[in-house]
């Protein structure tokens, strides 16, 4: 019974202490939007730069191979990497769309459980990757260098990529999960009270 019970109907039921259903359908579409403008935002920006490599290696023709393995496994990583991404499209384009309480919490679960993926699976592919094709691709250049600028460059790139890793990546993630749960218990407080609802009413 509660699948089928429409959403605004549902809210008419509640108490007034409750926070309303246009602020909740706010948050929801707050959360929609800034989740499609992240993701266009990302293909946007790997995108330009698989095309930067693809232009560095046409324009300074590296003679290593281990430079090409490198840049091939840089744009594979970025390639891999967003279309991973994209398959949240049709999930964050149909998050406030539906008409019954329990398919905005299916979906929003959907969402947390792909995100989660992207999060650990995909991120960590992503890394590993892309790790290894800068590493590659800078060898040929910081053999021309000094040993002690060579071993610096080296030294500065995996600092970065650790920076990313261990302090950037966990920030974001805590921030996503926050901003998701927080629907995802709005949501479940609202099937609760539907289930208390139809014990009441039974």
């Amino acid at each position: 019974m509660s699948a089928n019970i429409d959403f605004k109907n549902l809210w008419k039921q509640q108490e007034a202490e409750q926070p309303e259903l246009s602020d909740l359908m706010l948050l929801l579409r707050s959360y929609k939007n800034k989740g499609l403008k992240r993701l266009v935002l990302t293909n946007v920006l790997l995108v330009m730069t698989m095309v930067g490599l693809v232009l560095i290696w046409t324009y300074f023709q590296p003679q290593l191979i281990t430079t090409k393995i490198g840049l091939i496994t840089t744009i594979l990583a970025m390639l891999i990497f967003v279309l991973a991404y994209n398959t949240l499209f049709k999930y964050y384009k149909s998050a406030s769309e539906f008409e019954s309480n329990s398919a905005y919490l299916k979906n929003l679960i959907t969402i947390k459980r792909k995100q989660k993926f992207m999060q650990t699976t995909m991120l960590q592919l992503y890394f590993i990757l892309l790790s290894l094709g800068v590493c590659l691709y800078l060898y040929e250049y910081v053999n021309l260098m000094p040993t002690v600028l060579g071993l610096s460059v080296y030294a500065l790139t995996l600092a970065w990529l650790a920076f990313n890793w261990f302090y950037l990546r966990p920030k974001t993630i805590k921030k996503q999960e926050k901003k998701l749960d927080i629907l995802i218990k709005k949501f479940e407080m609202i099937n609760r009270q539907l289930d208390e609802l139809d014990e009441l009413n039974a």
